[in-house]
């Protein structure tokens, strides 16, 4: 799969600028930061200035180059140039929502009031609104996807599955939007209800229609 230059340096961008101001900040930064909030936005647990500083631009480092590898090694690899555009956006999308962790990060150990409880969990929506819009153009694959023993051996539960996939994905992500808003137990409790219901439903659904495919044992040689 040929890489798509404008994702590759929108991604470096991103990646460069957590170390450069992890760089520029290291000598005046405090020695204990936040590093996780509660369900309320509060934080409850503080680290030192190395994993508040350098965790999340390492994690990002980390996923750039393992998103980079994993079509070099999946057996399906000539797959990806079918859906490299969901791919790069996903990628994309991915480092972003770890650079504004970062930025929150930041922005709190230096005292800058940050609604961490609007603003995580809207980010989170907005990635799982991104992946859900391009769910249904991945294709068959071992790494990006749905992925259980029906999907990858049902072209039609591969793709039925994802159309599903990303419906389920969309409303979870904007019901965790109106969540970073409203910020209230019964919300909190309907997103995370949506989200048992897709581990559930997306699985015993990528089954039947696999179970009802009479292409399910040819598809494998053509995925």
């Amino acid at each position: 799969m040929r890489a798509n230059w404008r994702s590759e340096v929108a991604q470096l961008i991103l990646i460069a600028t957590m170390f450069a101001a992890t760089a520029i900040l290291w000598p005046v930064a405090p020695n204990r930061m936040p590093v996780h909030w509660n369900l309320a936005g509060q934080p409850d647990r503080y680290g030192r200035k190395f994993e508040g500083l350098l965790v999340a631009p390492l994690t990002a480092l980390g996923l750039y180059l393992m998103f980079l590898v994993l079509p070099r090694i999946d057996p399906l690899r000539s797959a990806y140039a079918a859906f490299a555009r969901p791919y790069a956006i996903l990628r994309v999308a991915t480092i972003a929502l770890i650079a504004v962790v970062h930025a929150i990060i930041l922005l709190v150990a230096f005292g800058y009031k940050v609604d961490v409880g609007l603003v995580v969990p809207l980010a989170v929506g907005i990635l799982l609104c991104i992946i859900g819009n391009f769910m249904g153009k991945f294709r068959p694959n071992w790494f990006v996807g749905v992925r259980t023993p029906w999907t990858l051996s049902s072209r039609a539960s591969w793709n039925k599955t994802h159309r599903l996939a990303g419906r389920m994905f969309i409303a979870t992500g904007i019901a965790l939007g109106i969540f970073a808003f409203v910020q209230s137990a019964w919300m909190l409790c309907v997103v995370l209800a949506m989200v048992a219901l897709m581990v559930v439903v997306l699985p015993v659904y990528s089954y039947v229609v696999w179970r009802h495919d009479p292409e399910r044992l040819r598809s494998v040689e053509s995925l």
